[in-house]
């Protein structure tokens, strides 16, 4: 999954994207690179983003998502509200990535049900101003998952078939880098759940400083596309459905390298 960024302020790439042609020719490239989905986002939810409104969120990714499903692009869209769900797959969306997992928006679970498009449930315990207060855990892994699993069940119960669900650990929201990394080391625990999973690591904070300088600086956003790297190859190797990048072309071979090695294993 490739990421386009149709917002002034996002955390890696915002304002690089904004103009709908850029993204749109963006969005193209990226599957030329290897992308199989292209994640199409109208807000930031970079830690501290205000939200955006409904109108702007609209103004930014409709016009986006549908000249690249037009031109045969697999989009998703990354919106935490219903109505911009309900617009984009009628613009050509694929699949909904909803980072609130159902929670910002209680209309969501029943407009995606009503559309019958792949759900990503994403764990989240609030907005991005005060998500970093909320980082707090015994023991992150079961309790990621418990809270998963509560939001699995109340999206069904708005409608959503278990065939349409897939779900996210959310690294980096409400999660401190040790959070992270026990997620990653915890992928095959999350996965007993059932669903596929989705692995959104590219270029988040926790790399930039476990990438550090001597002096303490955090690496620049842009400068963990490595470490981004040997994350997608081990969380494909765990067994993840999707990984969320920026930079698709040296992903996908990791993604590649992973399977064969799965591919092996199994064959063993």
């Amino acid at each position: 999954m490739g990421v386009v960024n149709v917002t002034p302020d996002s955390f890696s790439d915002g304002g690089l994207w904004f103009d709908p042609a850029a993204a749109v020719r963006h969005g193209l490239e990226l599957v030329e690179q290897g992308a199989d989905i292209v994640d199409v986002g109208g807000e930031s939810t970079r830690p501290g983003a205000a939200r955006v409104s409904l109108e702007e969120e609209l103004a930014r990714v409709e016009p986006v998502i549908r000249e690249l499903s037009r031109q045969g692009v697999t989009v998703s869209v990354d919106t935490m509200r219903a109505e911009v769900a309900r617009v984009a797959v009628e613009a050509g969306a694929k699949l909904v990535n909803d980072v609130s997992g159902g929670l910002a928006d209680p209309d969501m679970p029943r407009v995606v049900a009503a559309s019958g498009v792949p759900y990503v449930v994403m764990h989240w315990r609030g907005h991005s101003h005060t998500m970093d207060s909320r980082a707090v855990y015994g023991d992150v892994v079961a309790e990621v998952r418990e809270e998963l699993s509560k939001r699995v069940a109340s999206v069904l119960a708005e409608g959503v078939a278990e065939s349409q669900i897939v779900l996210d650990p959310g690294l980096g929201f409400s999660k401190n880098p040790e959070h992270n990394w026990a997620l990653l080391a915890g992928i095959g625990q999350l996965a007993e759940l059932g669903y596929p999973l989705l692995i959104g690591a590219s270029r988040k904070r926790f790399l930039g400083r476990l990438l550090a300088g001597p002096d303490g600086s955090p690496r620049p956003f842009d400068g963990s596309d490595d470490a981004t790297l040997a994350v997608t190859a081990i969380a494909a190797h765990a067994g993840a459905w999707c990984v969320r990048v920026h930079n698709v072309a040296p992903n996908a071979d990791a993604v590649r390298v992973a399977a064969a090695v799965r591919g092996a294993r199994a064959r063993a």
